[in-house]
């Protein structure tokens, strides 16, 4: 009998990525007749909720929920109280998926040795047609931008890591962890993740599948969601007792350097800039780079004395 599956997919102010993201789930070569999706909407107010409620006229197995706090990990966790599949995949409004997507996962989740999540490989995409989208896309796809993060760079062969975009699981696994942490806005993945591999399972990324992922279109956008992850990533150390990976460590330490580093990373980002014919990277590396070392310096002081992480959410 084929696995009942519910995909769990937080969102917030959408309109321009929502029919897209819910249309390729539409055409999956997996029997939707066993397929749930739950958009877990933080009340948005730019005609999402109606593109939604339009297309539910199409697909029966499409629904909607209202999520008040706006979080993504309040989200997934009102998916999961409201799921009815045997496994759980989660998703994200800024992606489209391959056809053979949740066959895919699923087959994996369930023939690799101990595996508790698996994912693809994220095809990152311009926004638009601005040389600042085509630079962004380019900058967090980038070795030189995002370090050794293996799903946002490729590669080879199915290999074990420690975290995958999105993410597919046995729904009794994620109930066991407890859910995701509500007090993370952003990480709340990596975090969940850490909590499956001292669990003793295993995150698998798979090569051959990938989706295709709309990087966000503007500079603001990206510092802002940059900044969140950098912020976020020491109350996720601390809750852990330990750093997840060496590379989160790179942006807040250039940060200190920044002065005396400042003329090798110009020159750097100047022949990648060179090499791509597009200047605009010359802000972008920048901009992923500090906005995240600038936020992991916020989030350790935080930490060490305290204070709140409450801040605006930004899906």
């Amino acid at each position: 009998m084929i696995p009942s599956v519910s995909i769990i997919c937080p969102c917030y102010n959408e309109k321009l990525y929502i029919q897209d993201c819910i249309n390729s789930i539409a055409r999956q070569d997996y029997d939707l007749s066993q397929v749930e999706v739950l958009i877990i909407d933080g009340m948005s107010t730019d005609g999402t909720r109606e593109i939604i409620r339009q297309m539910q006229q199409t697909y029966s197995w499409l629904h909607l929920i209202d999520n008040p706090r706006h979080i993504a990990s309040t989200a997934m966790n009102i998916g999961l109280k409201q799921a009815q599949g045997e496994y759980i995949v989660r998703i994200d409004t800024h992606a489209v998926y391959p056809v053979s997507y949740i066959s895919t996962l699923l087959h994996h989740l369930i023939t690799l040795p101990n595996a508790q999540n698996v994912g693809a490989v994220c095809r990152t995409l311009p926004a638009n047609d601005t040389p600042i989208a085509q630079a962004i896309a380019l900058t967090i796809s980038h070795k030189f931008g995002v370090g050794n993060s293996l799903f946002r760079v490729g590669v080879h062969q199915i290999t074990e890591t420690d975290t995958v975009p999105f993410g597919c699981w046995h729904k009794q696994w994620v109930n066991d962890l407890g859910g995701f942490d509500e007090e993370l806005i952003r990480n709340q993945d990596d975090e969940f993740n850490a909590r499956t591999i001292e669990r003793g399972g295993k995150i698998y990324l798979i090569p051959n599948l990938s989706v295709d992922y709309y990087a966000r279109p503007t500079l603001n956008k990206t510092w802002q969601m940059f900044y969140q992850y950098g912020l976020f990533k020491p109350l996720v150390n601390h809750k852990r007792n330990h750093p997840a990976t060496l590379r989160q460590f790179i942006p807040p330490l250039f940060v200190l350097g920044l002065i005396p580093a400042l003329p090798i990373y110009l020159c750097i980002i100047g022949g990648i800039s060179l090499k791509y014919h597009n200047a605009a990277l010359m802000l972008t590396f920048p901009t992923v780079h500090i906005s995240y070392g600038i936020g992991y310096w916020i989030g350790l002081y935080k930490v060490l004395t305290h204070q709140s992480f409450i801040v605006q959410s930004n899906h």
